[in-house]
């Protein structure tokens, strides 16, 4: 592993354990057993090490979901398989969802620059307005339809992340929470 990439998983597990304020950039540097200096070799800014993680979590999670939606399906299955393919790889990305969950929430988040964030939200948002466009999804602002998918993924995960659940449990409780999703904005 280079250095670039020692220092990001070292961030990665500090930043979920600590917190963005409660990780010190020496503290990623000690983890990830590099000098202090050589940390903003890489990143000038601990700013610009969060934004560069959120980044490539971002693109990571796109490809996967993009590779594993269904696009030839109708609207409801290609939806379904959307938010699908984003729970599966936070369940098997946990830090990095754990990341992307807690960047949400912090002021790093307001300062990304628009385009940054609509180049990951615009598929979402395409396929949204082609269910609007089509008649299955109630004529409701495309944005408020996008927030209530990605928080229906964001607290799926969170249930199910805090249960012991067989693989029938966890598909019974995923097909049961997209039909409850589905039947409130159609």
């Amino acid at each position: 592993m280079n250095k670039r990439d020692s220092i990001i998983k070292a961030a990665l597990k500090l930043f979920v354990e600590n917190g963005f304020h409660g990780t010190a950039t020496s503290k990623i540097a000690q983890e990830a057993g590099v000098a202090n200096g050589t940390l903003f070799q890489y990143f000038k800014t601990k700013e610009e090490l969060i934004v560069t993680l959120y980044t490539n979590f971002k693109e990571e999670l796109a490809l996967y979901v993009a590779n594993n939606t269904a696009v030839d399906a109708n609207i409801k299955d290609t939806i379904k398989t959307n938010i699908l393919a984003s729970l599966y790889w936070a369940l098997d990305n946990r830090d990095k969802f754990r990341f992307l969950q807690q960047f949400h929430t912090s002021p790093y988040h307001g300062q990304l620059e628009l385009e940054t964030l609509r180049k990951y939200e615009e598929p979402h948002l395409q396929l949204i307005q082609q269910g609007i466009n089509e008649g299955a999804i109630k004529q409701l602002p495309v944005d408020l339809l996008y927030a209530l998918m990605l928080n229906q993924v964001f607290g799926l995960y969170q249930f199910m992340t805090s249960k012991e659940l067989s693989k029938t449990e966890q598909s019974e409780v995923v097909e049961t929470t997209f039909e409850m999703l589905w039947g409130m904005i159609t």
